[in-house]
């Protein structure tokens, strides 16, 4: 009995202490300084993600250096990374140690995972106001768009847990871009819209071949007709354009369905042809496009460099080349009357520091990222599009648009048609709910597609006991039970709200008494037995 006595005191107090130490505030809340320091020397960090484009890595350099020279008395040091998962993993790293950089391009979803530090991340809607040096201040040394001058949809993307906690930097959606020559010569007029349901008929219609195995529509041994780049993407607009479940805002976990269910069962059927596959599973859809094997790529509009037989940042031999014409749609809707499109693109944080006048700063450079030089510049080296409607409307941005492929690098067609795809779907686009654990979420849709393929490709049977097993493996993997609770745990101490500093201090005191007399039972319980 008194083992059992000293274990169950020895638990309580283990309880106490780690409450204790979850409770721990990390950094203060930020609160903007009255006035900016101009007489300080700063250095900032500043990173950001780069696809081995020299094009954008000058980019930045020509802000930072422009900026620089604006204020001469912040430093900004760049940090380029191959890719956002890179950002999202150091930054997770250094919030333990408080070593987070300054300004950071990334994406809402790993914001939310960012804030279960305490305080890491600024919340940004009193900076957006500041008259001198909020958006369009009166006091800044460059002309920032004001806050009417962002496009709303994209602001709102930045907008989660009662705070905007980013600013946009670019955005794209989806679009697919498709080898129209085979198309036709497969019988088949391309309509405005795709649906779902001609893409799959056009795919199987490609598969033909004769008596050798060489396909009919392409003359060659390879033939993949529908290749999908994002499968997280696929499963999400997929659901959105059925109204089917996915999450809440709260981050309840809906994804596991019927609908979804139906969805993968049509996407194995297809699979089983092969008249589908995946990037994962096949390789990057636009090798296969430009090269004559694939006739339905979808890809990001930034990916559209990559697309097409003159695609500037083709990554396949000149002899591999097909000549063909490209279209450039938006992805398969199942109802054409109500367009649903995924909005996406990266946003740029700012983490919080014990200096605020170092916050400010990164505050200054984060505003100069959405001037029209820095957001006309980089958009045009991809198919994404600026943030602001003062980049739209300005002459500059609406020229570059008009002198669509009046040649094969700066307005190489495909690349301004995706821009332009985009700006006209704006109201077509959608976000998912951003939540601590929602980047989980994503990866787990992505998941539900790539594992149908694979095992399809096996040979395995995915009827009802596949999928069932199947949810469960990825709800397990990407530990979406845990993320259901932990929301439902965050949201229960949401609505208490903030304790005031008095109700804290006798919280503590009292958690420190019963410490203590919880540590002298130990010690006589101990000494008793011995």
């Amino acid at each position: 009995m008194r083992k059992k006595r000293i274990t169950f005191t020895a638990l309580i107090l283990s309880s106490l202490l780690l409450t204790g130490c979850h409770g721990k505030e990390g950094l203060s809340a930020f609160q903007p300084p009255e006035e900016f320091d101009l007489s300080r020397e700063y250095e900032i960090t500043f990173w950001a993600k780069n696809d081995t484009n020299k094009t954008q890595t000058a980019i930045y350099e020509k802000a930072i250096s422009d900026f620089e020279n604006l204020y001469p008395n912040i430093t900004v040091n760049l940090r380029l990374y191959t890719d956002y998962g890179k950002i999202y993993n150091d930054v997770i790293t250094n919030i333990a140690t408080n070593t987070t950089p300054n300004v950071c391009i990334t994406y809402p979803d790993h914001i939310a995972t960012y804030l279960t530090g305490n305080n890491q991340v600024v919340p940004l809607e009193t900076l957006f106001t500041d008259p001198s040096y909020g958006l369009g201040g009166s006091q800044l040394r460059f002309s920032s768009p004001s806050l009417e001058e962002i496009i709303p949809q994209f602001l709102e993307e930045c907008a989660f847990g009662g705070h905007y906690y980013a600013l946009p930097y670019m955005r794209s959606t989806e679009a697919c871009y498709v080898n129209k020559t085979y198309v036709e010569a497969l019988g088949y007029t391309l309509p405005k819209t795709l649906t779902w349901d001609f893409i799959w008929e056009v795919s199987e219609a490609a598969m033909a071949t004769d008596a050798e195995g060489t396909f009919l529509v392409n003359g060659q041994k390879v033939m993949i007709p529908f290749i999908y780049k994002s499968t997280d993407n696929m499963m999400i607009q997929m659901l959105k354009q059925k109204e089917a479940g996915y999450s809440t805002e709260s981050g309840d976990i809906l994804l596991f369905n019927s609908v979804t269910d139906e969805l993968l069962q049509t996407i194995g059927a297809h699979t089983k042809t092969d008249a589908f596959s995946t990037f994962k599973i096949s390789g990057y859809p636009a090798n296969f496009l430009n090269a004559g094997q694939c006739i339905f790529a979808v890809d990001s509009t930034a990916g559209a460099t990559w697309m097409g037989t003159d695609a500037p940042l083709s990554d396949i031999s000149a002899d591999k080349l097909v000549r063909f014409e490209t279209a450039v749609l938006p992805i398969p809707q199942f109802d054409t009357s109500h367009p649903q499109m995924i909005s996406q693109g990266p946003s740029v944080c700012i983490f919080n520091k014990e200096d605020t006048q170092e916050v400010m700063a990164s505050w200054l450079f984060t505003q100069y990222l959405l001037t029209n030089e820095v957001q006309i510049a980089y958009s045009e080296t991809e198919g994404y599009v600026p943030v602001t409607s003062k980049a739209h409307n300005c002459a500059e941005y609406q020229d570059y648009l008009s002198r669509c492929g009046e040649n094969n690098k700066e307005y190489y067609d495909v690349k301004i048609k995706a821009a332009k795809l985009l700006l006209e779907h704006v109201d077509h686009t959608f976000v998912t709910p951003v939540f601590a654990g929602s980047a989980s979420l994503r990866d787990a849709a992505g998941h539900l597609i790539e594992s149908t393929v694979k095992a399809v490709r096996r040979g395995q049977d995915i009827g009802g006991e596949y999928t069932k097993k199947l949810y469960a493996d990825t709800s397990s993997l990407y530990r979406l039970d845990q993320l259901a609770q932990q929301n439902q745990a965050l949201s229960g101490k949401a609505d208490l709200g903030k304790l005031p500093g008095t109700a804290l201090t006798l919280l503590w005191s009292l958690a420190g008494a019963w410490s203590l007399l919880l540590c002298y039972a130990v010690w006589r319980a101990v000494k008793k037995r011995q």
